[in-house]
């Protein structure tokens, strides 16, 4: 029963909270002692008055051992029992240090809200509008995520507002100071495949004093110079160098340069440059780099060789940097047609035919299939080095292969004479689903057919009925013009480090980051952009000890992380610059020889990359030479291998007694 001696502390009522009696002292009433039922607990609360410069705080919290018991327990506990639990975790000493450490909370907030100009009561006030039973650790807790998040939102504004004014896209042509200074011209040569656009664009470049031809490919930045070594455009021969990304043929006093445009030299003003395959401007991971091209080439006069389509996005970009544009729209030299008919057997194939798949796995598979009949077949893919593409090519060109099947790396550069295109499918997978392939893809792949001065017409056919509808719709298809704004812009060194400058930043995901949501792009024409698996690197690379450039060079190294043995040698070469340690390689003799032929194909890579390294981080990668051995090597056992399985097939096909096939296949038209 109730006494008037001994006055009730009432529980607050609510929506989760009960009126109940309890006798207590009423000096825990006075003390500001509740007792709560909230929440499936019964529970103490104080409350109580902070005061802080000119701060008076209001809070009302529970102590770390103010929770008492479960409602259906606390019910079974007589009066007395109540009472003396609520006597012992109210006590003088839970009161008086719950109170210090809310003074002490209060002067933290207080502090970190006038570092950064906030008014501390719009998180103090929290204290005593909160209902929970969490003890106070946990509701100060909350307020400093909340201080802490409002802390990173106005840095991150702060800083966002910095990198903006750091950055202006609009400006990136003046970042390429040569070029951006010096009067140029530009001569777009415009279209298909088998035009002779390139032709005429690298006769101008070998008869001008001096140039740069910049290749989207190795191979073609190899085939290219090679070109120029040969040539006697003024009755000598021309000094030319070598550049890749991965590779570097320096002569003395080079007046000509084959590169891959990723390694254009802004600074070497030449007078003449030949940028190939325009039309990558809107490739989505490497477009970039053709920005970066038209922008920065310190030529005279700069050549875009490339598809029909690019003409207006050349216009627009000659128009913004405000250099004359001259364009030449060419027609293809030999006629194109598809066949009648889908081939539909293998027996319909003639020798001077490509087949092309989309696969490694399609690729060797229909060579194995053409080789059991008899043929010799030449392979071309995207996992074989330049220097085995090139060695493929030339069996099918001197005739030692008949017929040649490849992926699409076949649609860009390798000039064969082949007489007809079948395709075994147009589905392609683009990195993440299968889908059919573009009518441009269709178009530059078909167009290798028929090569001028070796083929009078070129031939296209599907392998199936469906395939060969297809690729019939997709060449009657008017190709889309490629857009006239949002060119790409890759980030450089230089654009991290001022970022880096502006925000004190050092994760490169961050930096990566900023550049592509924070800097200023005004109108959009030019546009930030980077890779996803740039953006996948970064994150790993930041759990490392590596300065901002080394970060962000190893984010580029060219080598795939599908490969689970080419991803362990990047980790481990970055494992390694972190902790300085050099990096040699050791010349390896036989041992490629007990690899299979992913394997070698690999390994090849694997030196290619390291080689790439070395060319930037010579001290820790010493061993560039004997990457560059390792590479070739591997390369002519690649070669080695597909010769040797090409030639095993059509052997036992001769054991096999089905020499009719061979006879069967029709000749070249």
């Amino acid at each position: 029963m109730s006494s008037p001696s001994r006055p009730v502390i009432p529980l607050p009522e609510g929506d989760e909270a009960e009126t109940e009696n309890l006798l207590v002292d009423a000096a825990l009433q006075a003390k500001g002692v509740q007792l709560v039922k909230m929440e499936g607990r019964v529970f103490v609360r104080f409350t109580g008055v902070v005061r802080h410069k000119d701060l008076r705080v209001p809070y009302q919290l529970v102590p770390a051992q103010g929770v008492l018991a479960k409602p259906s327990k606390w019910r079974k506990m007589d009066p007395e029992a109540q009472r003396a639990l609520v006597l012992e975790r109210a006590g003088a000493a839970a009161i008086d240090a719950l109170h210090d450490s809310a003074a002490a909370f209060v002067r933290e907030i207080s502090d970190l809200a006038d570092d950064c100009d906030f008014d501390a009561m719009t998180f103090l006030q929290t204290l005593a509008e909160l209902q929970t039973s969490d003890p106070a650790e946990h509701v100060y807790d909350r307020i400093r995520q909340r201080i802490i998040h409002a802390v990173e939102r106005e840095q991150e504004e702060r800083h966002a507002a910095r990198t903006k004014q750091s950055i202006n896209l609009a400006e990136y042509p003046d970042s390429f100071e040569v070029a951006s200074r010096m009067p140029r011209k530009f001569i777009a040569l415009l279209g298909p495949t088998n035009s002779g656009k390139t032709h005429r664009a690298m006769e101008a470049l070998m008869k001008a004093p001096s140039g740069v031809y910049l290749a989207p490919l190795r191979l073609l930045a190899l085939e290219n110079f090679e070109r120029m070594q040969a040539a006697r455009p003024h009755g000598k021969e021309l000094k030319v160098s070598l550049v890749t990304g991965e590779e570097r043929r320096l002569a003395e006093g080079a007046t000509h340069v084959a590169s891959t445009v990723e390694m254009l030299d802004s600074r070497r003003r030449v007078d003449v440059a030949v940028i190939d395959e325009i039309q990558m401007l809107s490739d989505r991971d490497r477009g970039a780099a053709w920005t970066a091209a038209v922008c920065g080439a310190p030529a005279s006069v700069v050549y875009l060789v490339g598809a029909p389509e690019a003409r207006r996005a050349v216009e627009a970009l000659a128009e913004r940097l405000e250099v004359p544009l001259e364009v030449h729209v060419l027609k293809r030299m030999a006629p194109l047609a598809m066949e009648p008919t889908a081939v539909r057997k293998l027996r319909n194939l003639r020798r001077g035919d490509a087949v092309i798949c989309f696969s490694r796995r399609e690729v060797l598979m229909w060579r194995d299939m053409i080789t059991e009949m008899g043929l010799s077949v030449a392979t071309v893919y995207g996992n074989l080095s330049p220097e085995v593409r090139r060695a493929q090519a030339e069996r099918f060109r001197d005739g030692s292969a008949d017929i040649v099947v490849g992926t699409d790396a076949l649609a860009m550069g390798l000039n064969m004479p082949i007489a007809r295109i079948v395709m075994t499918t147009a589905i392609k997978y683009n990195g993440y689903e299968e889908e059919e392939i573009s009518a441009a893809l269709a178009r530059q792949i078909a167009g290798r057919a028929g090569r001028f001065g070796v083929h009078e017409e070129g031939f296209v056919a599907g392998y199936d009925d469906e395939t060969h509808e297809v690729m019939r719709a997709l060449l009657k298809e008017k190709l889309a013009p490629l857009s006239t704004s949002g060119f790409a812009v890759a980030p450089s060194i230089e654009n991290l480090h001022r970022i880096a400058a502006v925000t004190n930043e050092t994760s490169l995901v961050k930096l990566l980051k900023r550049f592509v949501h924070n800097i200023d792009v005004p109108d959009g024409f030019f546009y930030p952009r980077i890779t996803e698996e740039q953006n996948e690197r970064a994150i790993w690379l930041d759990t490392l000890t590596l300065t901002v450039a080394e970060k962000f060079m190893l984010s580029l190294v060219p080598i795939s992380t599908k490969v689970p043995s080419l991803q362990g040698a990047w980790e481990h070469w970055a494992m390694s610059l972190a902790k300085k340690r050099i990096c040699k390689l050791e010349p390896e003799g036989g041992s490629l020889r007990y690899l299979n032929l992913q394997e070698v194909e690999d390994a090849c890579r694997r030196y290619s990359a390291y080689a790439w390294l070395a060319y930037r981080q010579a001290d820790y990668f010493p061993s560039v030479e004997v990457a560059q051995e390792l590479s070739r090597a591997a390369s002519e056992r690649v070669d080695a291998i597909l010769q040797a399985q090409n030639a095993a097939a059509r052997k036992q096909q001769r054991g096999a007694g089905a020499g009719a096939g061979s006879g069967s296949v029709k000749k070249r038209r």
